[in-house]
C-alpha cells in the first residue's frame, strides 16, 4: 500500500480509527493521515485535489510521480490549472517520506490518539464550512464526549498578556456558559485561553483545545499540566500529525478551526493587533456570531475589543447571558439593555461624582462581584457616564442643556 507493507499500515490505521475497516477504508484514512503532514493547514490546492481525486488517488499520484499533465487533466473539474498543481507538487514532494507517516501513526497509537476524517461520527461538522481550506483530517486526543459537545459550544479567546480584569471576566464567562450547557473552545495559550479552559474544568464542563502543532507536543510548555487535564476530561485536537511543530503560520490557521468548530466566538481582551482578532476575522467570514467584552478605554488590552465593536458586526457582551444570546438563547427581559441592567443600576448608586472609589469598594457598596463591577464600569465608560481617576472611579453627571 503506497509502497509500504500493507499489514503494518492496516494495523496502525485500525488502532487509531476502527478495527472493522476494510481495505478501502484503511487506504483512505492512511492517505489522509499522510496528507495532514504533507500540506500546510489551509492549503487550498491540496483540499481541491483531494476532493477531486480522493485522498488515496491524490497520494498515489504523488508516490508514483505521475506527470503534471495527467494530474491536471484528472483534477480539471476542480478548476485547478497546471500552475496550481505544480506549485503544490513543489511544496508536498519534499515532505513525502514513508518513515515520517508511520512514525506519526505509531506515536498516535502509543498515546491513544484518534484519527478522524470527514463523514465519521467523530468528525466536527462545523469545520466543513471552511470549504476548500477545511482540514483533511483531525487528530483527537482525549474524550469523545467532549468532541460531541461541540454541537453546543462557544469559543472564548483573547490576549496572552491578559490583565486581572480580563482573567476574572473570562473565569465568570466560562463557568457561566458551562452552567448553561455550553462546551468551551479555545487555543490552550497563556492568558485568556488558559483561564477559559481552567474555569470550564473547574465547573465540570466540557472543553476543547485546538493546537497549532501535533497533539503530542503540548505548547506552550508551561501549560503541559493544563493540557494534560484537558486530555483527561476534555479533548485536544490538531490537524497536523503527531510530531509536528507549531509555527506562526500554523497558529493563525489553527484559529480558523476554533471559529469553525464553535457556534459563536467571544473575545474578552485583545490589543489593537492581537492574534485573537484573527479568530474574530475567521468567525465573521464564516457568518458565525461574535461578541466582544468592553474594558476601560484607557486599557491597551481592550483596544482590539473596542475596535471590532466599532468597525464590524460584533455585539458588545458583558455577561454569560449575553454571550449565550449570541446563539439564540434569549435573555430575561429584566437583563435587556444597559439602562435596565441591574448591575448598572446598582453600580451607579454606589458611585460618587466627587469621591473616587476603587472597584473593590464599589463591589462592597453595591453587593456585586468585583468582576461584575469591572464589566459594568467598562460599559458605563463607553457611554461617558463614569471616568477613571488616579484613586478610582467617579460618576459623570449629565451636562445641563444649554440656555437652562
Amino acid at each position: 500500500m503506497f509502497g509500504l507493507k500493507e499489514a503494518e499500515v492496516a494495523e496502525l490505521v485500525r488502532a487509531v480509527s476502527s478495527p472493522d475497516l476494510d481495505r478501502d477504508g484503511i487506504e483512505e484514512r492512511f492517505a489522509r493521515s499522510v496528507w495532514s503532514g504533507l500540506a500546510e493547514p489551509g492549503d487550498r490546492v491540496a483540499g481541491l485535489l483531494v476532493a477531486e481525486l480522493g485522498a488515496a488517488g491524490a497520494l498515489t499520484a504523488l508516490v508514483e510521480r505521475s506527470e503534471l499533465e495527467a494530474i491536471t487533466r484528472a483534477a480539471s473539474p476542480s478548476g485547478l490549472g497546471p500552475r496550481d498543481i505544480q506549485s503544490g507538487l513543489d511544496r508536498w514532494i519534499p515532505r513525502l517520506a514513508s518513515a515520517t507517516a508511520l512514525v506519526a501513526l505509531r506515536q498516535a497509537v502509543r498515546l491513544g490518539v484518534r484519527l478522524s476524517i470527514p463523514g465519521e461520527d467523530s468528525w466536527i461538522p462545523g469545520v466543513d464550512d471552511l470549504g476548500e481550506s477545511a482540514p483533511l483530517a483531525l487528530w483527537q486526543r482525549g474524550q469523545g464526549g467532549a468532541v460531541a459537545a461541540l454541537d453546543s459550544s462557544i469559543a472564548i479567546v483573547g490576549a496572552r498578556a491578559a490583565t486581572g480584569y480580563g482573567e476574572h471576566v473570562t473565569m465568570e464567562a466560562s463557568a457561566g456558559l458551562v452552567d448553561r450547557g455550553f462546551a468551551i473552545v479555545s487555543g490552550g495559550a497563556y492568558g485568556i485561553d488558559g483561564m477559559a479552559h481552567r474555569a470550564a474544568l473547574a465547573s465540570q464542563g466540557a472543553t476543547v483545545a485546538f493546537l497549532a502543532g501535533g497533539v503530542d507536543r503540548f505548547y506552550p510548555a508551561g501549560h503541559e499540566a493544563l493540557l494534560s487535564r484537558i486530555v483527561e476530561r476534555g479533548c485536544v485536537i490538531a490537524e497536523l500529525p503527531p510530531g509536528a511543530q507549531p509555527t506562526k503560520w500554523r497558529f493563525l490557521q489553527r484559529n480558523r478551526l476554533i471559529a469553525a468548530a464553535s457556534q459563536a466566538t467571544v473575545v474578552v481582551e485583545a490589543g489593537w493587533r492581537s492574534g485573537a482578532l484573527n479568530t474574530v476575522s475567521h468567525a465573521l467570514q464564516l457568518g458565525r456570531p461574535v461578541g466582544a467584552v468592553p474594558g476601560p478605554v484607557t486599557s491597551a488590552a481592550s483596544a482590539g475589543c473596542h475596535r471590532v465593536i466599532r468597525e464590524h458586526d460584533v455585539r458588545l457582551v458583558t455577561s454569560p447571558d449575553e454571550m449565550a444570546e449570541l446563539v439564540g438563547v434569549e435573555l430575561p427581559e429584566s437583563a435587556r439593555g444597559s439602562a435596565g441592567d441591574p448591575r448598572v443600576i446598582r453600580l451607579l448608586d454606589a458611585l460618587s461624582d466627587r469621591s473616587a472609589r476603587r472597584p473593590e469598594e464599589l463591589a462592597a457598596r453595591s453587593g456585586l462581584s468585583v468582576v461584575d463591577v469591572h464589566a459594568a464600569l467598562g460599559l458605563l465608560e463607553l457611554d461617558g457616564r463614569v471616568r477613571e481617576r488616579e484613586r478610582g472611579w467617579v460618576r459623570v453627571l449629565p451636562r445641563p442643556a444649554s440656555g437652562t
